[in-house]
């Protein structure tokens, strides 16, 4: 049932957007997201970031390394099916390699034993697979309690929620906690970056829409600026023959202008 609520929801959001557009390209729902975001900013101030320093201040640093890997290890398991489906065979099979071996040797993914044997770390989902597919991203949205986004990582939310292992983690009350848990750790890594960007950013909204864009673009693309055919498309152009030109003689007097 939950996930028929987050498809309600996250198409609820897009058709909401749709009906309060604003003149910027990139964010045409600004007046909208910059609502959202204050809404996130006061949550974050008052409850989430408190307790995220509390908690980096009095847990054990080995249990938060154990925490981020347990859940990073389940992660893993949705990362590897969206590389296979995004074509990238050999990274799949690597991320399965890693959540078998940290699985069974690290203890259930507490520990970290793949990237120690030189198995790389990825980093995938859905919104990132139907960018490779050709799905464009449409407009900037920020969403509540989730953070930024776009119009097609909306759609594309329900799939990442339901492919969580953790979602089916019984009994309930043991999910919650970890939920809980699981958050918190991730606001704890980010308090440093977090302090430094209330000490640097003038518009904290523009700061944080424009960085995420760039760095998502990065994630959708591996690296690059855009779809890999579309990057190779002027280089095809360069290489095709030319036509011969007929040369025509300037007059004298003509000189080149600097």
């Amino acid at each position: 049932m939950s996930k028929f609520r987050t498809l309600a929801l996250s198409l609820a959001v897009v058709g909401t957007l749709s009906g309060c557009a604003g003149p910027n390209p990139r964010d045409p729902y600004e007046g909208y997201n910059r609502a959202v975001f204050n809404f996130n900013d006061k949550l974050d101030e008052y409850a989430l970031k408190p307790t995220a320093t509390v908690y980096k201040n009095v847990t054990p640093g080995f249990f938060q390394t154990g925490v981020s890997n347990f859940f990073g290890n389940l992660a893993d398991v949705w990362t590897a099916a969206n590389n296979l489906l995004q074509g990238k065979v050999g990274d799949g099979m690597s991320d399965l390699m890693r959540v078998a071996m940290n699985s069974t040797f690290g203890l259930l993914g507490v520990l970290d034993i793949a990237s120690e044997a030189g198995l790389q770390k990825h980093k995938e989902d859905f919104g990132q697979t139907l960018g490779s597919w050709g799905v464009p991203s449409g407009p900037y949205v920020m969403l509540p309690l989730l953070g930024p986004s776009t119009v097609r990582d909306t759609v594309a939310l329900p799939a990442d929620i339901s492919a969580d292992p953790w979602q089916y983690k019984d009994p309930v009350n043991v999910r919650n906690i970890g939920t809980v848990t699981r958050v918190v750790d991730q606001r704890a890594a980010l308090l440093d970056a977090s302090t430094l960007l209330e000490d640097a950013a003038l518009d904290r909204y523009e700061f944080i829409r424009d960085g995420w864009m760039q760095r998502r673009n990065s994630q959708v693309y591996d690296g690059e600026d855009g779809p890999k055919d579309k990057q190779k498309q002027p280089e095809v152009e360069d290489e095709a023959p030319k036509q011969p030109q007929a040369i025509m003689p300037e007059p004298a007097e003509t000189k080149p202008s600097l």
